[in-house]
């Protein structure tokens, strides 16, 4: 790995407008290559939008989604790629060949390739389908670098599986924070009038933003996730109202230890900027681990226990009412 400049990026996207929110994308690409950065990061579905997707009918997502990479979204973030030397990565909602819709992050790079995550735990819509392949794949930059969107994160295997295919940094585009959740103890919803009134009462909304429904969530487990595995990690979250939620941003870039390089908590559109300084990576704790790792002794992992349940159950459950 070189060391390069990396960027995360949140911003409060339009539901369904995908010409607005590549304007924003376009804004910020823009406000990158005047910082020098290599690799820019934005949120899961941040194109098409998210969280309103789960009330659409199979027509009306179909209608949102595009081929990758010859859709017209993916067509332009290759064009700001290569006009601004930069690998750029965003999500949207995918038709596949064969017709099938998945939530897909796609990656553009300066030299004309693409590299593309279809979403391994699918669960807004029925009529999308979760992907099956791990994404790793090198940059022109000098790194190879790993996707994961939102909920694949949340499942260790799937980040030590990414590290074991050699990624040096990952991607981690979200839409989370301030969520319905079924776990009393994890996030929750965040009152939109307080976003309404952000401008005037900044302090209440950012303090649910750094809170146990955003940044205090995101602190529990995402730092382990970079530290046990030896990577940088790039996390890079919606902000603001989407559907009937208030999405918490929080956007960080964390090094193999885990450290904070660079974080948000504005309420707001926003940037992040960290250099990432490819020596740290030498003999880092998760680096080690790896290397010490007895794969003979885990043959448990991969035996189903009977408990395993679809993304979409686990996710919409909710708790005992008293």
């Amino acid at each position: 790995m070189k060391d390069m400049r990396a960027a995360s990026v949140q911003f409060n996207h339009a539901p369904g407008d995908k010409a607005h929110n590549m304007s924003r994308i376009r804004d910020f690409v823009s406000e990158a290559h005047e910082a020098g950065v290599n690799l820019l990061v934005f949120p899961e579905m941040c194109i098409t939008g998210y969280w309103h997707v789960r009330n659409l009918s199979r027509q009306e997502i179909d209608a949102l989604a595009e081929p990758v990479p010859s859709g017209p979204s993916s067509e332009e973030l290759l064009s700001l790629a290569s006009d601004h030397s930069m690998t750029i990565g965003a999500g949207l909602v995918e038709r596949a060949d064969d017709g099938t819709l998945y939530n897909t992050y796609v990656v553009a790079m300066p030299d004309g390739n693409t590299a593309r995550h279809r979403k391994l735990h699918c669960f807004i819509s029925e009529h999308m389908a979760s992907g099956n392949e791990y994404t790793v794949f090198d940059i022109p930059q000098g790194a190879r670098v790993g996707v994961l969107i939102c909920y694949d994160n949340n499942i260790g295997e799937n980040v030590r599986i990414t590290a074991l295919n050699g990624a040096e940094i990952l991607l981690a585009p979200h839409q989370t924070g301030g969520c319905d959740s079924p776990s009393p103890r994890c996030m929750g919803r965040i009152d939109p009038e307080l976003w309404k009134n952000r401008e005037q009462d900044p302090a209440s909304i950012e303090a649910e933003l750094r809170g146990p429904k955003g940044r205090a969530w995101i602190m529990r487990w995402l730092p382990a996730r970079a530290h046990d595995n030896g990577m940088f990690l790039i996390y890079s979250n919606g902000i603001g109202i989407d559907d009937d939620e208030v999405r918490t941003g929080n956007s960080t870039i964390l090094d193999p230890y885990g450290e904070v390089l660079a974080e948000t908590c504005k309420a707001g559109d926003d940037m992040v900027v960290a250099d990432l300084d490819a020596s740290v990576r030498h003999m880092c704790t998760g680096q080690r681990w790896l290397r010490s790792r007895r794969p003979e002794l885990y043959q448990p992992l991969v035996v189903p226990t009977g408990k395993e349940e679809d993304t979409r159950k686990v996710r919409f459950e909710r708790k005992p009412q008293s």
